[in-house]
């Protein structure tokens, strides 16, 4: 009943509610009238043109569906920021610190990150439940409910023991005196190269089976591909995702002896054998121009960026806010509702940039293949088939290529395929 009273007397949320669901409305009149698959006019009737490649009824429901997909993208922006300003103005944060305040340190920490987390996740449960659905209901998600439930509770416990182990360093160093952002900063460096390090060899495979290729003929003409590269592979990595998806896919991750090029088993069942050689010379161009390595750099420094920014956001806003929320100091775990808040706000205004050098370095890596090939056979009708199983928009509006795309479109990458064909005489829609 307190808390209840509380909530009312000091919480500004139902106008953050308001503003959301304006900001909601206005999205979904965005993404519903910047129309899908809209092809400039040089391109119509090109192998660059959904109404080439695309049947009546999947032209519909691409059109149908990735308005969807945008407006729960946007939508799930101000939906997370919403469930950290409940947990600080609501009161809740202040509410389970005074609940644990008698037990010892190393118990009640963990248990209030664990409240908080368990709050944040199943708030923001509701729009990953409809994102599932949709994907479901055609047919581009085929993973079964238990299957996806179990995903994701994986998902969170790697996330609370992130967040946990984060978070009590960030905290200890902000009970200390002197220039607290620079020591966060120097930590959050070995801290980000050894994530990218175990990703691939312990956290990837909590959720997926990883072999090595199952067609023995196949891997040996991406590892020949691969000393032509100069790079020195030894295996090509194949994972079982068809029980999970029907899209294709292959990347690239890790760093050092981590380092892991990935065939989705589905690729295998899809695509040609030129249409594979050509994804897998794509994964070999961000081998070959150090783009793991200048990912790795890119991450330290924003992290220095981010927390000298997100460190200023932090303690101005405890000032302002810190006594209606109940944060007593800098380093009160009551804060750190607060904090992940401050991320995510500073996470969002980066993706024009983040995405922007992602798509570049996309490109590049195509130039590489088809130039390491000397042929584009295989890249439009990969392309093609790649839009026609995931139901893509081709050609998406400036908000979404700005704040979701990290590749360049579809449209994007089979006109660069025709260029290159024409440049070289080749069959321009092969």
């Amino acid at each position: 009943m307190e808390l209840a009273k509380s909530w009312r007397r000091r919480s500004p949320m139902w106008k953050w509610v308001l503003l959301t669901v304006i900001y909601s409305v206005l999205v979904a009149l965005y993404v519903w009238y910047t129309s899908p698959n809209n092809v400039p006019a040089a391109y119509k009737g090109t192998p660059a043109d959904p109404a080439t490649y695309f049947s009546p009824q999947q032209l519909k429901d691409s059109e149908t569906l990735n308005p969807i997909r945008n407006w729960i993208f946007f939508t799930s922006i101000p939906w997370e920021w919403l469930i950290y300003l409940f947990l600080l103005s609501g009161g809740l944060a202040r509410y389970w610190r005074e609940m644990l305040e008698r037990l010892p340190l190393v118990i009640r920490f963990p248990l209030f990150v664990l409240l908080v987390d368990i709050a944040s996740f199943v708030l923001y449960l509701p729009l990953q439940i409809f994102s599932y659905g949709l994907s479901k209901h055609y047919g581009i998600t085929t993973q079964p409910v238990p299957g996806w439930i179990r995903d994701k509770l994986v998902s969170f416990g790697v996330g609370y023991l992130t967040m946990l182990a984060v978070s009590a360093v960030a905290f200890w160093i902000l009970s200390r005196r002197g220039r607290w952002w620079l020591k966060l900063w120097l930590i959050s460096v070995p801290f980000t190269v050894f994530m990218m390090y175990v990703e691939p060899v312990v956290i990837d495979p909590l959720y997926n089976k990883f072999t090595t290729l199952s067609d023995p003929k196949l891997e040996a003409k991406i590892l020949d591909l691969a000393a032509k590269a100069d790079i020195p592979a030894d295996h090509v990595y194949e994972v079982n995702m068809s029980k999970k998806t029907n899209a294709i896919n292959a990347y690239v991750t890790g760093i050092g002896p981590s380092l892991r090029i990935v065939l989705w088993d589905t690729t295998l069942k899809q695509l040609t054998e030129p249409e594979i050689l050509l994804i897998m010379a794509h994964e070999m161009g961000h081998y070959a121009m150090h783009h793991l390595e200048w990912s790795a750099v890119g991450a330290v420094g924003s992290s220095l960026v981010v927390i000298c920014i997100g460190g200023w956001i932090y303690i101005w806003s405890i000032r302002r806010w810190g006594e209606a929320w109940g944060i007593r100091s800098r380093s009160d775990v009551t804060a750190l509702p607060l904090l992940l808040l401050i991320m995510a706000v500073l996470s969002i205004a980066s993706l024009p940039i983040s995405n922007a050098v992602s798509r570049n370095a996309e490109s590049s890596a195509d130039a590489y293949a088809m130039k390491l090939l000397n042929s584009s056979e295989g890249e439009v009708s990969m392309q093609q088939k790649t839009g026609v199983i995931t139901l893509s928009d081709v050609n998406p509006p400036l908000l979404v290529r700005w704040f979701r795309d990290d590749h360049p479109s579809d449209m994007e990458r089979i006109i660069a395929a025709m260029d290159f064909a024409k440049s070289h005489g080749q069959q321009p829609g092969s």
